[in-house]
């Protein structure tokens, strides 16, 4: 049955292709969105708006291509009229930018450009201190950025993002929720500075982006502006304060791009191959000093313009960094996101029923279906992954992700040679809204079976400005397992600026087992409900924005009885500094129906519990020298207590190095046995160059009486070709001197992008 699923699924899939391939002539045509909004521009306008709000903007074709330098000093800039009007989403919804910005989009046969004139009335109070790639504190800085929806279909898009002194951030978005931060292309970017401010300008190829067939092309865009000493964001269109820092990757209130003409595609290959070596010590595996050396390739593949097949053989995941340790006291599994860069490409549609994990805003009961992390990674241990291919990406209305590989076995792993199947296709319907269906396959299953599969089918819709309504219906099919295999969940948000709402089901059986996925709890049902009213007073200069809310989680085993009940309350006050403070009451009933191991030679007896927990935490802004949360808790635990002080955040010492502690530490007291856990962290990171830095990153956990060192040197010395130095160790603290060494290792990596 499985085979017979996924086979239909895969000639479905492949079945779009043709209708595709061809659509450079009428079909393609047909396929073509309308402009939604006011005309296009005459020159040498390139900004039209009308009065609900819509905006058009004009691409200005380039007989040869920009130097990309920053200065914007090229006779174009006085020819052509900006783009400008951007409007406040925050601190005032609806006002004019109170920082002047001016804007263009050209295009060559090979290129799209972007560039942007960033007036400052003070530049003194300019925030831009983090240069390194992809970091999370970029956005922290002042910045601009643009999304691209290629295929104007108002869910999925592009992000560009660089800040006042050149860092650079590109990411992707699916379903206007959904960013893939870690996904990278190749693109060029350049920054400067004038009298009255910065300017900045955008190199983006079309290979690095994905569009539909045809000549002429209409896009969705959209651009941001960050002043950070203000802390106010604006955009090119109205983008409502309720969407918060997601405002961007709103595509259904972006402009419209017209204009743009791609120049023919060529062959549309691209090929990386890779080559590492290095030095290893395993205690547990007894190896010691073992000399290391691998050679691989990935090829990339344009099948249209829409859709890409990826082929990897002999994968390395050598560069990766390591995991950011956490503390867990609760009895189920921690996530953690998937960091490899094959991985990374089209990730958000693989997503199913909804689900958005992000590791620190705090655990999901909500199974993955699909999760990469099972691919490649066995108890901690890395898996050889033999070879594999993958296809993503549009197709007319419905958005492909097909992907096989296989893995080696790996005595040390004790892992056995794999095949990993996925099928995911979904289809836009009305304006925002999609239906999709999954299937996944793992072969041999993980207890040694013939084989684990999964299958379900999911929606999502929105409707209105904050309304969205998300579901699923999902089985799965595991050797030795019969009956209670189903998950389901329902899901109404209702996320306005000042009112909001969220309800929610969800069921997962007991044998509910997605072996592709990730599973934190089975054999529940979960009732949950939480109502916000978040006001923002006027008369207040010093508060932007208060919050009250309160929340009913209700949690109970397949037979209806109570195993967990948490009801919440919380105020929150938003700075107009970017400070902020939380107060979180908690009241909880937990039953165990078996005892738990919380640490070691600590158990809690089964039985049914009932506590209270009072949290607090204070997240200082980002223009600050030392900035990141503060946070505290205290109050009952099970039939004891429990004490927790922590810390995260960054202290820069300037504008290239930065460095990023964090402390964690329970004080836990039951009557079965005293113990203190204890998490430590500290990242420094020195950015050489936007495409060029160091960082070494140190975490110690007392739990597992494991310290870690992580030490990276990355070099895009060609964009899209990097050259890595990575040493890692890990040591046991539990010896009586100094920690026992248990694994070691240094390794050097090169690969090289060829475009053909």
């Amino acid at each position: 049955m499985t085979k017979f699923l996924s086979g239909a699924l895969v000639a479905l899939c492949l079945s779009m292709l043709p209708g595709v391939v061809s659509a450079q002539g009428q079909s393609a045509e047909l396929l073509m969105p309308v402009i939604d909004g006011p005309p296009p521009p005459d020159p040498p306008k390139t900004v039209a708006r009308d009065a609900e709000g819509r905006v058009t903007v004009r691409a200005v074709s380039l007989s040869e291509g920009l130097v990309v330098d920053g200065r914007l000093d090229e006779a174009i800039y006085g020819q052509v009229e900006s783009i400008d009007g951007f409007i406040q989403q925050e601190p005032h919804e609806g006002q004019p930018a109170t920082e002047h910005t001016e804007a263009w989009v050209f295009f060559d046969e090979k290129n799209v450009y972007i560039a942007a004139r960033c007036w400052e009335s003070q530049p003194g109070r300019r925030v831009a201190n983090e240069m390194r790639r992809d970091s999370f504190n970029l956005f922290q800085n002042d910045h601009f950025g643009v999304i691209f929806d290629t295929f104007r279909d108002r869910r999925n898009g592009f992000l560009f993002y660089v800040n006042a002194i050149g860092g650079l951030f590109d990411g992707q978005t699916t379903d206007e929720r959904d960013t893939n931060r870690d996904w990278n292309t190749v693109w060029h970017s350049k920054v400067a500075e004038f009298e009255g401010g910065w300017t900045v300008e955008m190199a983006i190829p079309f290979r690095s982006l994905r569009y539909r067939p045809g000549d002429a092309q209409v896009w969705g865009i959209n651009f941001r502006r960050v002043v950070r000493s203000k802390n106010e964001t604006s955009f090119l269109t109205h983008i409502p304060a309720s969407y918060s820092r997601n405002g961007l990757l709103r595509l259904s209130r972006a402009a419209t791009l017209v204009g743009i003409q791609p120049g023919r595609p060529g062959l549309s290959l691209e090929g990386k191959p890779y080559a590492t070596g290095g030095v290893r010590t395993d205690v547990a595996a007894a190896v010691d000093n073992d000399l290391t050396r691998g050679a691989g390739f990935d090829v990339k593949y344009g099948l249209t313009r829409g859709l890409t097949f990826d082929f990897t053989y002999n994968t390395d995941f050598a560069q990766v960094e390591d995991d950011e340790q956490r503390a867990n006291l609760t009895r189920f599994s921690l996530f953690f996101p998937e960091k490899r860069e094959f991985f990374l490409e089209g990730q958000g549609i693989f997503s199913f029923g909804g689900v958005n994990n992000r590791p620190f805003e705090g655990p999901s009961d909500t199974p993955i279906l699909f999760f990469s992390r099972r691919i490649g990674l066995n108890q901690g241990r890395s898996v050889p992954v033999t070879a594999g291919g993958r296809v993503t990406g549009k197709a007319g209305p419905f958005s492909v992700g097909l992907l096989q590989l296989r893995t080696d076995d790996e005595p040390a792993a004790e892992a056995a040679r794999t095949d990993f199947s996925v099928v995911r296709v979904k289809r836009d319907i009305f304006r925002r809204s999609t239906v999709g269906l999954i299937a996944t396959r793992r072969a041999p299953a993980t207890d040694g079976g013939s084989e684990n599969y999964a299958v379900g089918v999911d929606a999502g819709f929105s409707f209105f400005q904050n309304l969205t309504i998300n579901s699923y219906y999902a089985r799965t099919r595991t050797p030795g397992l019969l009956g209670d295999d189903e998950s389901y969940r329902a899901a109404l948000e209702y996320a306005g600026d000042r009112f909001g709402l969220e309800l929610e089901r969800l069921g997962v059986g007991e044998n509910f087992r997605p072996e592709v996925g990730f599973v934190r709890r089975r054999d529940m049902i979960r009732s949950f409900a939480k109502a916000r009213f978040s006001p923002r007073p006027t008369s207040i200069p010093s508060v932007r924005k208060f919050g009250w809310e309160g929340s009913v989680d209700y949690i109970t085993d397949g037979d209806g009885r109570l195993e967990t009940r948490e009801a919440q309350a919380t105020v929150r006050v938003e700075f107009a500094s970017g400070d902020e403070w939380n107060l979180e009451g908690s009241d909880f009933y937990e039953f165990l129906d078996e005892p738990f191991e919380i640490a070691d030679e600590v158990s809690i007896p089964s039985g049914g519990y009932h506590f209270r927990e009072l949290r607090t935490f204070y997240r200082m802004g980002p223009q600050r020298k030392v900035s990141g949360y503060l946070n505290a808790s205290w109050g009952e635990f099970f039939d004891g207590e429990r004490t927790e002080v922590g810390y995260r955040g960054r202290v820069e010492i300037t504008p290239v190095l930065s460095l990023e502690p964090g402390l964690s530490r329970n004080w836990v007291d039951l009557p079965y046995g005293r113990f203190i856990t204890t998490l430590a962290s500290a990242r420094a990171t020195l950015t050489l160059s936007p495409r060029m830095f160091v960082g070494a990153l140190l975490q110690y956990s007392s739990s597992g009486d494991h310290v870690a060192t992580n030490i990276r040197y990355r070099w895009e010395y060609v964009p899209g070709s990097d050259l890595f130095l990575v040493y890692s160790e890990g040591r046991d603290t539990t010896a009586r001197r100094f920690p026992a060494l248990q694994n070691r290792a240094f390794v050097v990596k090169m690969a090289h992008l060829l475009r053909f």
